[in-house]
């Protein structure tokens, strides 16, 4: 770098590069990450020529704001064939920032990246974020894998299980925030899916709480057995009531084993899937949008448009075919999970008769039925709760499962 450049480099320091909300971005690189096609807002904002930028490395706009964490998980991600979306600052040739929201995939001929303003309130809480995990950098020498531990750690502290979990929670805020900026009207698809992705999350709450109930449950038929055992024969219908009671317990937990906990069920993941759907629904929002800007933009000449225009709409293509396949996979789960819980609330009303003939016998007892009406009276009780709760997850996973494509 000359003289003048150096001048001319901090004299720009700290001033924005500046790009429109309504403008989207893109670039695809080798999968070495050398630059092999852009649009011409790419050339503009990065300040340097498209030919320039062409078979150079992506690097060359790498901002040293920028925690090596995120470029850690970013290339861990779209390496496996996946894909992610990351805030990030980069560096235009003069010296100046400009921050984006950028989605990243993989294609036939590398990775394509395309990027969005981010204006959201989560982009200023990144900010801030990103500025202590660069200093945590500085300050502990960490090396990127170190620095992605962290990121991730604090991630989990945020309420984010994974990465990709904050990803599409990110770029669901970023385009409903876009969506504001230009006063265009809500998103209606956007929405849809972030209900979804609440009612996924209460119906994971909800399971997992019911199932809580009936670990808690599982010393009352024990106990029913051993006082009516005391009292035989008069204590035959509790002792009826306690078998089924445990049986309906240990069927209940064994098909939460192998169908909700177990290694092959992809119910934890639900919300998760849920998340993931509305990320790649979002990138091939931008992808598409991506293809329109190209197709509006002069001095293109460097680039192959028609192949670029054909690589984009084939993304956003398969991003929307990803979607349609994460949503089918939400609505299997929860069709089953509420099928469950129908049989489930018909085998508890069932065991209510059984439960009215042991409070019958209790009063018969006398002051000998007294522990045994305590204890019949708290599997009431339990009964009252788990009902409920299986109700509540039949509502939950009925609206999943009937959720329109």
């Amino acid at each position: 770098m000359s003289f003048e450049d150096r001048m001319l480099a901090a004299r720009t320091t700290g001033r924005e590069s500046p790009f429109a909300l309504d403008e989207v971005f893109f670039s695809r690189t080798d999968p070495r990450g050398v630059i092999q096609a852009g649009n011409a807002v790419f050339s503009r904002v990065a300040k340097h020529p498209l030919e320039d930028l062409l078979g150079a490395p992506h690097k060359v706009i790498r901002h040293p704001d920028m925690p090596r964490a995120v470029f850690q998980l970013l290339w861990d991600t779209i390496k496996d064939g996946g894909t992610v979306g990351a805030y990030v600052k980069n560096r235009a040739s003069d010296g100046s920032y400009y921050w984006v929201f950028a989605v990243v995939t993989p294609c036939e001929y590398g990775y394509l990246s395309a990027r969005i303003k981010p204006t959201s309130p989560l982009f200023r809480t990144v900010e801030q974020e990103y500025a202590l995990l660069r200093q945590a950098e500085r300050d502990d020498g960490l090396d990127p894998e170190d620095s992605a531990a962290l990121l991730l750690a604090r991630l989990q502290q945020l309420g984010f299980a994974t990465y990709n979990d904050f990803a599409g929670h990110a770029l669901a805020e970023e385009l409903m925030a876009r969506d504001a900026g230009l006063k265009r009207p809500a998103d209606a698809r956007l929405a849809e899916r972030r209900a979804m992705h609440s009612a996924a999350g209460d119906l994971v709450q909800e399971t997992e709480a019911l199932v809580q109930e009936f670990e808690s449950m599982r010393t009352i038929p024990h106990n029913l057995r051993v006082i009516a055992s005391r009292i035989e024969p008069a204590g035959g219908p509790v002792t009826v009531l306690s078998e089924n009671y445990n049986s309906m317990s240990r069927d209940m937990s064994n098909w939460f084993e192998a169908h909700v906990w177990g290694k092959n069920s992809n119910f934890r993941a639900i919300n998760g899937t849920v998340t993931a759907a509305i990320f790649v629904e979002g990138l091939a929002r931008i992808l598409t949008e991506c293809g329109r800007q190209l197709n509006q933009e002069d001095g293109a000449a460097a680039i192959d448009v028609d192949r670029e225009q054909a690589i984009l709409a084939q993304l956003s293509e398969d991003q929307f075919t990803k979607a349609r396949a994460s949503l089918q996979d939400v609505r299997f789960e929860a069709d089953r999970i509420m099928k469950a819980c129908m049989t489930l609330h018909r085998h508890f009303m069932a065991l209510t008769t059984t439960r009215v003939l042991c409070k019958i016998e209790c009063a018969r007892l006398g002051s000998a039925g007294e522990s045994l009406n305590t204890i019949i009276d708290e599997l009431g009780r339990f009964q009252d709760r788990i009902s409920a709760r299986l109700e509540k997850i039949t509502e939950l996973s009925a609206a999943l499962a009937s959720e329109e494509k």
